[in-house]
């Protein structure tokens, strides 16, 4: 499989993950294990960010990079949207139409 070009769209993204997902061997994972893995790669992320902000640690903990989590939970947004049928840019797009109606307090 390519890399992944830098610059690429959030559909070649899509794309991508589908791909890779394939390649891996990791795309016959059903939808709910992938959600509840989403809920794992989230909290890594958190326990990451606490660790930026310096708040106390697990010193027997895996060491956590925000990088990195973030990256595996937008990984699995993707198989998760990808599964569903879901184009992630189009249903952003209709989102963030209905959010500019709204009033931000």
């Amino acid at each position: 499989m390519e890399p992944l070009s830098p610059g690429t769209s959030l559909p070649g993204i899509q794309h991508y993950v589908a791909q890779m997902e394939t390649e891996r061997g990791l795309d016959q994972q059903d939808l709910p294990s992938q959600c509840l893995k989403l809920g794992e790669e989230v909290g890594e992320l958190y326990r990451a960010v606490r660790k930026l902000q310096g708040h106390p640690q697990d010193p027997g903990g895996r060491t956590a990079d925000v990088g990195d989590e973030a990256v595996d939970t937008l990984i699995l947004l993707m198989s998760i949207v990808n599964r569903c049928g879901i184009n992630l840019e189009d249903a952003f797009r209709a989102k963030e139409a209905r959010n500019e109606t709204r009033v931000w307090v």
